[in-house]
Protein backbone atom coordinates (compact mmCIF):
# COMPACT_ATOMS: atom_id res chain seq x y z
CA UNK A 1 0.00 0.00 0.00
CA UNK A 2 1.55 3.53 -1.03
CA UNK A 3 0.91 6.71 1.30
CA UNK A 4 -0.78 9.47 -0.23
CA UNK A 5 -0.20 12.55 1.25
CA UNK A 6 -2.09 15.16 2.02
CA UNK A 7 -0.75 19.13 1.82
CA UNK A 8 -0.89 19.70 5.30
CA UNK A 9 2.14 17.54 7.44
CA UNK A 10 3.96 16.95 4.06
CA UNK A 11 7.51 16.06 5.22
CA UNK A 12 9.16 16.99 2.28
CA UNK A 13 8.27 19.71 -0.16
CA UNK A 14 7.65 19.18 -4.09
CA UNK A 15 8.11 22.51 -5.48
CA UNK A 16 6.27 24.22 -8.32
CA UNK A 17 9.54 24.67 -10.07
CA UNK A 18 10.36 21.19 -9.64
CA UNK A 19 6.73 19.92 -11.25
CA UNK A 20 6.91 22.29 -14.39
CA UNK A 21 9.73 20.60 -15.52
CA UNK A 22 8.39 16.82 -14.14
CA UNK A 23 5.33 17.60 -16.89
CA UNK A 24 7.88 19.40 -19.45
CA UNK A 25 9.87 16.26 -18.82
CA UNK A 26 6.51 13.58 -19.70
CA UNK A 27 5.18 15.84 -22.29
CA UNK A 28 6.21 13.39 -24.85
CA UNK A 29 5.85 10.23 -23.09
CA UNK A 30 3.44 7.49 -23.99
CA UNK A 31 2.66 6.75 -20.00
CA UNK A 32 0.61 9.21 -17.60
CA UNK A 33 1.40 6.97 -14.75
CA UNK A 34 5.28 8.11 -15.00
CA UNK A 35 6.28 9.94 -11.74
CA UNK A 36 9.47 11.52 -10.54
CA UNK A 37 11.31 9.03 -8.06
CA UNK A 38 13.87 10.18 -5.81
CA UNK A 39 15.97 8.61 -4.00
CA UNK A 40 18.96 7.79 -1.69
CA UNK A 41 22.03 5.45 -1.81
CA UNK A 42 25.38 5.23 -0.99
CA UNK A 43 28.20 7.37 -2.82
CA UNK A 44 29.43 9.98 -3.69
CA UNK A 45 32.36 12.58 -2.41
CA UNK A 46 29.71 13.02 1.07
CA UNK A 47 28.49 9.29 1.83
CA UNK A 48 25.63 9.34 0.12
CA UNK A 49 24.03 10.70 -3.16
CA UNK A 50 20.95 11.83 -4.62
CA UNK A 51 19.20 9.95 -7.61
CA UNK A 52 16.52 11.19 -9.83
CA UNK A 53 14.98 8.51 -12.22
CA UNK A 54 11.15 8.72 -13.91
CA UNK A 55 9.20 5.22 -12.77
CA UNK A 56 5.11 4.33 -13.69
CA UNK A 57 5.41 1.86 -10.23
CA UNK A 58 4.17 3.14 -6.47
CA UNK A 59 5.85 0.22 -4.19
CA UNK A 60 4.55 -0.27 -0.56
CA UNK A 61 5.28 1.93 1.71
CA UNK A 62 6.42 4.60 -1.09
CA UNK A 63 5.10 8.27 -0.55
CA UNK A 64 3.33 10.54 -3.28
CA UNK A 65 3.30 13.63 -3.44
CA UNK A 66 1.47 15.32 -6.70
CA UNK A 67 2.31 19.17 -6.93
CA UNK A 68 0.06 21.05 -10.00
CA UNK A 69 -0.63 17.73 -12.33
CA UNK A 70 3.32 16.23 -12.00
CA UNK A 71 3.75 13.11 -9.18
CA UNK A 72 6.77 12.47 -7.25
CA UNK A 73 7.45 9.45 -5.08
CA UNK A 74 10.19 8.62 -2.23
CA UNK A 75 10.45 5.43 -0.59
CA UNK A 76 10.61 4.84 3.08
CA UNK A 77 14.17 4.46 3.68
CA UNK A 78 15.31 7.89 1.35
CA UNK A 79 12.44 9.52 3.02
CA UNK A 80 14.01 9.22 6.24
CA UNK A 81 17.13 11.80 4.88
CA UNK A 82 14.97 13.92 3.28
CA UNK A 83 12.18 15.25 6.46
CA UNK A 84 11.91 18.54 6.27
CA UNK A 85 13.71 19.00 2.92
CA UNK A 86 12.74 20.14 -0.66
CA UNK A 87 12.74 18.84 -4.41
CA UNK A 88 13.81 21.78 -6.53
CA UNK A 89 14.35 21.98 -10.05
CA UNK A 90 17.20 24.83 -11.19
CA UNK A 91 18.28 26.30 -14.72
CA UNK A 92 21.63 28.70 -14.48
CA UNK A 93 25.39 28.62 -16.18
CA UNK A 94 26.11 25.06 -14.29
CA UNK A 95 23.03 23.74 -16.38
CA UNK A 96 19.37 22.44 -15.67
CA UNK A 97 19.08 19.97 -12.67
CA UNK A 98 16.81 18.57 -9.97
CA UNK A 99 18.35 19.54 -6.65
CA UNK A 100 17.34 18.51 -3.15
CA UNK A 101 17.83 20.90 -0.15
CA UNK A 102 17.75 19.00 2.82
CA UNK A 103 17.99 20.17 6.35
CA UNK A 104 19.27 16.69 7.98
CA UNK A 105 22.56 17.15 5.75
CA UNK A 106 25.87 18.25 8.20
CA UNK A 107 27.61 18.19 4.71
CA UNK A 108 27.63 18.80 1.38
CA UNK A 109 29.77 18.36 -1.85
CA UNK A 110 30.75 21.59 -3.97
CA UNK A 111 27.80 20.39 -7.05
CA UNK A 112 25.48 19.36 -4.20
CA UNK A 113 24.49 15.82 -5.52
CA UNK A 114 25.93 13.70 -2.32
CA UNK A 115 25.61 15.29 1.59
CA UNK A 116 26.59 13.29 4.81
CA UNK A 117 24.63 13.50 7.87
Amino acid sequence: MSVEVVEAGIPLEFTPAAAKRVKYLLEDEDNQDLKLRVYITGGGCSGFQYGFTFDDKVNDGDMTLEKDGARMVVDPMSLQYLVGGKVDFTEGLEGSRFLVDNPNATATCGCGSSFNI
